[in-house]
């Protein structure tokens, strides 16, 4: 019987679906493994509502053994096999090319992040797959819309649903709608075997640690700033910002008076 908190996971999930086309009849949906709390919870979370829709619906977790050292791939894969989840593990020494190119001090979680969306990406196609499920929740689209307004000049987030730049995947981003501490609980009440962070011995990215930091504090003050966030994303005023290619499509705005 599910609990009340992964009631209200599913009910995200569920509408972040509905409102982003993300599922289809007919999909075959990778779900990237990562081995976080969160890819766990969103592989658990897909698989409830799999059974659930009235359309046809399949699922392969992918992980994908980056070569750190001691990566835990035989537990995750053990407890894939004991929960009957079809998957596929891959190994590939990102690990070893990260370290190689990226300069002494500097973070390895862009590029590595890139290499290992790319090896997806491949798996994607290989195994015929329709859509790659990526783990991604609400404080990490506010945490990137403020990291991309204050280190890259950009209003930008992380989208619910895209497609690559070279047709090949579309992308879809199920957890958007769920809080990480409410992920947190979830992956501690299901004992998934979740890896430690820091694994990959790499520094802590210092930017998206300074804007967790910032929403945190944020938060304390007032309890509503996460959801405030999120309601911004969804109600944009586009004449009321300074990107004149867009308000050259739009026009003037409207006199509210």
């Amino acid at each position: 019987m599910a609990s009340r908190l992964e009631k209200r996971l599913l009910n995200r999930v569920a509408r972040a679906c509905v409102d982003f086309d993300m599922l289809e009849d007919g999909d075959r949906v990778l779900v990237a493994l990562s081995g976080g709390k969160d890819s766990f919870s969103l592989l658990a979370l897909l698989e409830r509502i799999r059974r659930r829709v009235p359309f046809e619906l399949s699922l392969v977790a992918v992980n994908l053994d980056e070569g750190h050292p001691g990566y835990p791939q035989g537990e995750i894969g053990g407890w894939l096999v004991e929960h009957g989840y079809e998957h596929r593990l891959l190994q590939e020494d990102t690990y070893a090319l990260v370290r190689r190119v990226v300069p002494e001090g500097d973070s390895y979680c862009s590029l590595c992040a890139r290499v290992r969306r790319g090896i997806l990406y491949n798996a994607a196609v290989e195994l015929g797959c329709t859509k790659v499920a990526l783990g991604h929740h609400r404080e990490d689209l506010i945490e990137t819309l403020l990291l991309n307004l204050f280190y890259a000049g950009q209003l930008k987030s992380m989208a619910p649903r895209l497609r690559t730049d070279d047709g090949r995947n579309v992308v879809i981003r199920p957890l958007v709608y769920c809080d990480e501490d409410q992920l947190t609980a979830y992956a501690a009440d299901q004992r998934f075997p979740v890896v430690p962070r820091g694994l990959c011995g790499a520094d802590v990215d210092q930017q998206r640690a300074r804007m967790k930091a910032l929403i945190a504090t944020l938060d304390a003050d007032n309890p509503k700033v996460k959801g405030n966030m999120m309601a911004a994303l969804a109600r944009i005023r586009p004449t009321h910002l300074l990107d004149r290619d867009l308000l050259a499509k739009l026009g003037p705005p409207a006199d509210p008076g």
